[in-house]
């Protein structure tokens, strides 16, 4: 894929971004590369066979990205709502075979990958089951449903040498790659804190997601969605559509927004993960049987290690917050800050004045008159007036091309690292790294103490 490579080659120079005032220097308008070849034409043998395990807003809309890569195609689905497997053949065609046994599909010879969507509960047991069965697998986040599941999944990736990704789709964006190139080149100074947001005010939002008419137990098969549970109930529409709202089967806020957080965070420092984590929160507003909080503050910190200095993370999640939808990221250093939007990026850059100061807000004007004309005196022999002045420098602003979608360069990346063998953006191991400290952050609220993480061993302390 040249044009592709040509972009990713240019990422680190031109940035392949348009600025927000000029293009940067020595680049031009021609420096914006196409992110997909439209006209490509791939042959049956050179198409990737994609099948979906779990269709519902996630699973089709990856299903859907996929396919906006060329030389993809569906060939099978599986859901436990017949309704799902219904509009699948709507949207694929008549063609595609559609079950409700995962299993059917990981034993077809015609499949080449898997996108799995279901609930967090299934990640890793369908995910190791694919591997052995030699699929390529694009697992949605988080890679676990629980922390000691996480090695078992690395290990099943390594065993079978097979494509295995992680769905944060920040990693594979354009904007988190210039991200990363302006923290790698000291544009913010040295890092020590990072808050993120993701705030919501909405009954979608916060995972009431509409119910078909028809549900019941004749058409979802609801003992199989539970067969993994320890403690069974009865036929429940809620628990099978909202499944978000529930800790048996999902990992709440932390597990499905701080995951892209953490992902990002640590695509653009190195790093692997914080050593301390710390959560608060309440069920404030949505009490509509659900069993996780709808706002939650988590604080990790981040030790010194190779890849960085000592920082702190603030993550905060409001699914009732009056100032309405609002996502961002901020990244702090002792020379600039970083805002990081929907493919946008802007940078602040304040440098300190050489000089400490003298006056103002101070305590000069407390002493002696004759004490401060010798202070200033003094401040004035040992600072050049250029030493008192802030380094304010103008600021960055960087944007993706329009049109553009991390969600599909994420698929296709994956795409490419199956039809190539190059490596994933965001194999098990990241992906672990990624997922463990945000169920941490669960279990830290819901045992009410701090936890502490290796990020190294990756496993509890």
């Amino acid at each position: 894929m040249p044009n592709r490579r040509k972009f990713l080659s240019q990422l680190g120079t031109t940035a392949a971004l348009i600025t927000s005032g000029s293009l940067p220097a020595g680049a031009t308008k021609n420096d914006t590369i196409e992110l997909s070849e439209p006209g490509k034409i791939y042959s049956a043998n050179d198409k990737i066979r994609l099948a979906g395990i779990g269709l519902g807003i996630q699973g089709f809309s990856d299903m859907d990205a996929a396919l906006k890569n060329p030389g993809t195609e569906v060939v099978a689905c599986c859901d436990l709502y017949t309704g799902r497997l219904d509009h699948a053949k709507e949207k694929y065609g008549a063609h595609v075979f559609t079950t409700k046994n995962y299993s059917e599909l990981l034993d077809r010879k015609d499949i080449d990958a898997v996108i799995i969507a279901s609930s967090d509960s299934w990640h890793s047991r369908i995910s190791i089951e694919a591997l052995q069965k030699g699929k390529a697998v694009y697992c949605e986040k988080p890679m676990v449903h629980k922390i000691e599941q996480g090695w078992d999944v690395i290990n099943a990736q390594k065993k079978s040498g097979k494509v295995f990704q992680v769905g944060s789709q920040r990693v594979s964006s354009v904007t988190y790659a210039k991200a990363k190139e302006l923290y790698a080149s000291g544009e913010i100074g040295v890092l020590n804190s990072v808050e993120a947001v993701t705030n919501r005010q909405s009954a979608l939002g916060a995972w009431e997601y509409t119910i078909p008419l028809d549900a019941s137990a004749a058409t979802i098969d609801w003992e199989k969605f539970q067969a993994d549970q320890s403690k069974k109930h009865p036929f429940d529409e809620k628990r099978f559509f909202w499944w978000r709202n529930y800790r048996e089967y999902g990992t709440g806020m932390a597990g499905d927004l701080f995951v892209h957080l953490l992902s990002g965070l640590h695509f653009i420092t190195g790093s692997k993960g914080p050593s301390k984590i710390f959560a608060l929160g309440d069920l404030t507003y949505w009490k509509d049987g659900r069993n996780v909080p709808d706002v939650m503050t988590s604080i990790l910190h981040y030790p010194d290690c190779i890849e960085h200095r000592p920082f702190q993370v603030t993550l905060r999640v409001n699914f009732v917050s009056g100032e309405g939808d609002l996502n961002y990221t901020k990244i702090t250093g002792s020379e600039g800050v970083m805002f990081l939007s929907q493919n946008k990026i802007t940078v602040k850059r304040n440098k300190m004045p050489a000089a400490p100061g003298i006056g103002g807000w101070d305590s000069l004007s407390t002493f002696t008159e004759s004490m401060q004309s010798r202070l200033k005196e003094e401040h004035q022999r040992k600072y050049k007036e250029s030493d008192t002045r802030s380094g304010q420098l103008p600021d960055l602003s960087f944007s993706a091309p329009e049109g553009y979608s991390e969600h599909v360069a994420h698929l296709g990346n994956f795409l490419e690292s199956v039809r190539t063998g190059k490596p994933v953006f965001e194999d098990a191991t990241f992906g672990f790294r990624a997922a463990a400290p945000c169920l941490a952050c669960n279990e830290s609220y819901f045992q009410s103490k701090p936890l502490a993480w290796d990020p190294e061993k990756m496993r509890l302390v």
